[in-house]
């Protein structure tokens, strides 16, 4: 789980793997830990899901935490223009890092969709570049399943 502070990363771990909400908002502190076993086809795969603290001008990636991943969600706050510019840079240290991974791009809190500052446009040169996009919600679970499927999916080669 990548992207800024603040844009639902905890919230999308904890309604997929615990199908829980909560609108308390509570800073990730380096990296928190869950196991979800999902069956794709005929196939059980066990999800070790890392929720890394979000980046900020305090706090930057660490990237020795995305070492050894096999893929990652991007997330962004819809409602945030700038947490969507913060995600195409961590899109870029990746790469740098260690190289192409398969990522799903996370536009989240569908929820509050009236309030977006991410546009069509800004999107669609994200699709234009052959990435995944998907809006998804933690509040209401909207896409938050297919979010991890998919990645889970990318990630097999399925």
């Amino acid at each position: 789980m990548l992207g800024s502070f603040a844009v639902g990363k905890t919230s999308l771990v904890r309604r997929y793997v615990e199908s829980i909400y909560s609108d308390a908002y509570h800073t990730t502190v380096g990296v928190k830990i869950d196991k979800k076993i999902v069956q794709l086809g005929q196939q059980e795969v066990t999800l070790v899901l890392w929720d890394l603290y979000g980046e900020d001008e305090f706090q930057k990636m660490r990237w020795s935490y995305v070492r050894g991943a096999s893929g990652y969600l991007l997330v962004a706050d819809g409602t945030r223009r700038a947490t969507f510019e913060k995600a195409l840079s961590l899109e870029d240290g990746v790469r740098q890092a260690v190289g192409s991974l398969p990522f799903i791009f996370v536009l989240n809190k569908t929820d509050l969709a009236s309030s977006w500052e991410v546009d069509a446009s800004m999107e669609s040169q994200l699709v234009d570049k052959g990435w995944d996009v998907l809006h998804a919600s933690a509040k209401t679970g909207e896409n938050v399943e297919a979010a991890f499927r998919k990645l889970t999916e990318k990630m097999l080669g399925a």
